[in-house]
């Protein structure tokens, strides 16, 4: 994912994501309710963007670490959630700055379906969890093969999409694949599926955007996994 994606148009974007009904009444609810009590623990919060999640985070009573492949949204983030830390950094490489085992959770909101390849960042997330840590990540819906019209459901593509922001078109790149290709990767980086969910939004999201809201309450949007990191066999 192309930091200018999120840089240009950056604090409008900041500001649509904070009350958005999909951000704001679907997606991070349903992340806080797959990490479950977070109070005391060590979260990193993988494609933090402006902090909005690490701060419910943080309020919870977690201490947590950031990282952003954007230097603005880290920006917005660093003075939204001061409590906690931010890096800008690429999931896509090594994230050599973090120690191994050194969180209990690991909280992945919309952002892993920007890579094509999830096998090296799924193991760095694995390794820098604790054995036994908590991976929680939200992924657009292996259904978005009929949302963009693709003739091959089993494929792994690039989809280039528009965003409305504020009035104003943002160009997004991402990579849809099918739920096989996301459930094998998981296992191959050492994660065992605990829970998939199709969730509902907060009823708040009728008020926010009556239009949307139907489709939100009726089609698939975004599919999300709660991940256990198992622990390395002894003598490998």
């Amino acid at each position: 994912m192309a930091d200018t994606q999120y840089d240009e148009l950056g604090h409008l974007y900041d500001e649509h994501s904070a009350t958005n009904a999909t951000n704001a009444y679907y997606d991070r609810p349903a992340i806080l309710e797959l990490a479950g009590e977070v109070g005391g623990k060590r979260v990193l919060d993988v494609g933090c963007v402006g902090g909005h999640l690490a701060r419910q985070l943080v309020e919870r009573g977690a201490k947590v670490t950031g990282i952003d492949l954007s230097a603005t949204m880290i920006d917005f983030a660093r003075k939204r959630c001061p409590e906690a830390e931010f890096h800008q950094a690429d999931l896509a490489r090594p994230l050599d700055f973090l120690p191994s085992d050194a969180f209990d959770l690991v909280t992945a909101s919309l952002v892993l379906h920007y890579l094509e390849d999830w096998g090296p960042p799924l193991a760095e997330l694995r390794r820098v969890l604790e054995p036994g840590g908590v991976l929680v990540l939200s992924v657009h819906h292996p259904e978005d093969w009929h949302w963009f019209d693709r003739p091959d459901y089993f494929r792994t593509e690039p989809v280039d999409d528009v965003f409305t922001v504020a009035g104003r078109p943002m160009p997004v790149r991402f990579y849809r694949r099918p739920l096989s290709a996301s459930f094998r990767a998981l296992r191959q980086a050492g994660f065992a599926v605990d829970q998939l969910v199709e969730p509902m939004p907060l009823p708040g999201a009728k008020q926010t955007d009556p239009d949307f809201y139907p489709l939100l309450t009726t089609a698939p949007r975004f599919l999300y996994f709660r991940a256990i990191s198992e622990e390395v066999p002894s003598g490998t």
